[in-house]
């Protein structure tokens, strides 16, 4: 996992509940009466698709922001990087300059 993803995954404890802390949390609402044990189910399934929904929003943001980072101060990706190599050693090697050397 990269650095990125590690900084995102950070973010998503801000916006979701694991499914256990959701069933937690409205059972606690069933025994004081705030809603009906039939309506758990659908509440719990509720929270944790609108953590999921935030996360997605919340991951997308960062890297919308990181792209305009990357764009901004030239940054080339590991991708582009690895491609420009690529092109190096292809031209290297069509100008005889990779052949071994005796």
């Amino acid at each position: 996992m990269d650095m990125f993803d590690r900084f995102i995954n950070m973010g998503i404890g801000m916006f979701s509940l694991t499914r256990e802390r959701a069933q937690s949390y409205i059972d606690e609402m069933v025994e004081r009466g705030e809603i009906k044990r039939e309506d758990a189910k659908d509440n719990v399934d509720k929270i944790v698709q609108k953590g999921e929904e935030q996360r997605q929003e919340f991951s997308q943001a960062m890297q919308d922001e990181f792209d305009k980072w990357r764009a901004k101060f030239g940054v080339v990706t590991r991708a582009e990087y690895d491609e420009l190599m690529k092109r190096i050693k292809d031209l290297e090697v069509r100008l005889g300059e990779n052949e071994p050397q005796a």
